[in-house]
C-alpha cells in the first residue's frame, strides 16, 4: 500500500467526537489536518497536470471524514513561494522523502505546503463517510473553495443520525450553507417512518449555534463545522409530484414545505389527501405529520370538496 499526505492551503480543525458532516473543506488560520491518501495499486503525481491519482482501493481520509473509491484524483495549484516550510515532525515532512522532487532538487509538493488543494474527484463505488453520517454513489466531485460534494450514478443515498435521502439524478450537499439536494425522483425517509418524496427536495440542516447544549460557546452559523455539529434537519422545500406520507395519511400536491421539528408540512397546487376512506382535495394544505390531522384550505375564490365518512378519522 502506498501513501501520500496532502495539505491544503485552508485547514480544517480538529474534527471534535460528536456528529459530523461530509465536509472535507477547512477553516482559514486552523491548525494544518492533512488529507492522507492510500491506494492499493499505487499512486500518480503528475506536476504537469496538477494531480495526484491513487488507483485500487483508495482511500482519503481528513479528520473524521474518509472517502473510499475505486480512483480518487486529487487536483491542485502551485501557490507562491512563501518561503515557509511544513514544521518539523509532521506526517508531511516525513512523507517528503518519497515525493517527487525539481531539477533544483527541492520538493515542488504538496506536503510542503506549496500547493493548494482545489478539487477530490472519486470514481466508483464511492462511499463518503464520517462516525454519523454516510453517502454513496458512482462518482463524486468536491469543490474546496465552494465545499461543495455532488454525487452522480446509481443508487445514490444519503444517511444522517435520522434521515435517509435517495434521488436518481444527483445529491449534492453545501457544507457551508447547510444543506443538501436530491434531484430526480428524490426521497427522504425519517427513522420514524414519515417521508417526502418529490421530483427534487431541498433539505436544510440546523447551525450549531441554534443547538448549543447548556454551558458550551455556539460554533458561529458560518462555520463550515457547525452542521456536522448540529445534523438536525430543520426545512424541507419539495417541488414537482409531491408525496407526503404518515403512518395515516397520503398528501400530494405540486410543491411543499415540511419542518421536522414541529412535524408541520404544508402543500400548495392540486393538493389531494388521503386519510382512512376519506378523501379530500384543494388548493392547499396543512398536515400535521406527528398527529396525523390534515386541514385542507380552499385558495382564493375556489373551495374545497371531498368524500368524508363520519367517525373515520381527524382529518377536517
Amino acid at each position: 500500500m502506498k501513501f501520500i499526505y496532502l495539505l491544503p492551503a485552508a485547514a480544517l480543525a480538529a474534527a471534535p467526537a460528536h456528529a459530523q458532516d461530509l465536509n472535507l473543506g477547512g477553516q482559514p488560520g486552523a491548525a494544518p489536518v492533512p488529507i492522507q491518501i492510500t491506494a492499493q495499486q499505487g499512486i500518480t503525481w503528475s506536476q504537469d497536470a496538477q494531480t495526484v491519482t491513487a488507483n485500487g482501493d483508495a482511500k482519503a481520509v481528513r479528520g473524521d471524514v474518509t472517502v473510499t473509491a475505486d480512483q480518487l484524483v486529487a487536483h491542485y495549484v502551485k501557490k507562491a513561494a512563501s518561503g515557509t516550510t511544513a514544521p518539523a515532525g509532521t506526517p508531511a515532512q516525513a512523507a517528503a522523502a518519497s515525493q517527487p522532487t525539481s531539477a533544483n532538487g527541492g520538493t515542488d509538493g504538496l506536503d510542503q505546503g506549496n500547493a493548494q488543494l482545489t478539487e477530490l474527484d472519486a470514481i466508483g463505488n464511492v462511499h463518503i463517510y464520517t462516525p454519523t453520517d454516510n453517502a454513496w454513489g458512482d462518482h463524486a466531485v468536491y469543490s474546496m473553495a465552494q465545499q461543495v460534494l455532488v454525487l452522480t450514478g446509481q443508487h445514490l443515498k444519503l444517511t444522517t443520525q435520522h434521515d435517509t435521502v435517495t434521488a436518481k439524478d444527483s445529491i449534492e450537499y453545501y457544507a457551508g450553507e447547510h444543506k443538501a439536494i436530491a434531484r430526480g425522483n428524490a426521497l427522504i425517509v425519517a427513522d420514524d417512518g414519515r417521508s417526502i418524496a418529490a421530483d427534487v427536495i431541498v433539505g436544510y440542516f440546523a447551525a450549531q449555534a441554534d443547538n448549543a447544549k447548556p454551558g458550551t460557546k455556539p460554533v458561529a452559523a458560518s462555520s463550515p463545522d457547525a452542521l456536522g455539529q448540529a445534523g438536525n434537519l430543520q426545512k424541507v422545500e419539495a417541488f414537482g409530484h409531491v408525496v407526503i406520507k404518515t403512518t395515516t395519511d397520503t398528501a400530494t400536491g405540486d410543491r411543499g414545505i415540511y419542518l421536522p421539528p414541529t412535524g408541520q408540512a404544508r402543500l400548495g397546487g392540486n393538493v389531494h389527501i388521503i386519510h382512512g376512506p376519506n378523501e379530500l382535495e384543494g388548493a392547499d394544505a396543512l398536515v400535521n405529520m406527528k398527529t396525523g390531522v390534515a386541514t385542507l384550505l380552499a385558495g382564493p375564490g375556489g373551495h374545497v370538496s371531498g368524500v368524508v365518512l363520519p367517525n373515520s378519522g381527524k382529518t377536517k
